[in-house]
């Protein structure tokens, strides 16, 4: 009995945690889509350490913010 309460919790796990990485796609083809500049130039051959900082910090906000509304 506990082993299929434990194979719903893992598939429901599953599930949310695909949900969650398709939201953070979407959200990172929208910014792409909006900042007037390429975020690959600049980070990569322009060596923008601040951008880098800066879109690790939305990504983690994102995130965050994807765990709590799987959470409950």
């Amino acid at each position: 009995m506990e082993t299929y309460v434990l194979l719903g919790h893992l598939k429901t796990a599953a599930i949310f945690c695909f949900l969650g990485l398709v939201i953070l796609g979407v959200v990172w083809l929208f910014l792409m889509k909006v900042l007037p500049f390429s975020l690959r130039k600049e980070i990569e051959e322009d060596q923008n350490t601040a951008l880098g900082i800066v879109l690790g910090a939305l990504i983690l906000g994102i995130s965050i913010i994807i765990a709590a509304a799987i959470h409950g």
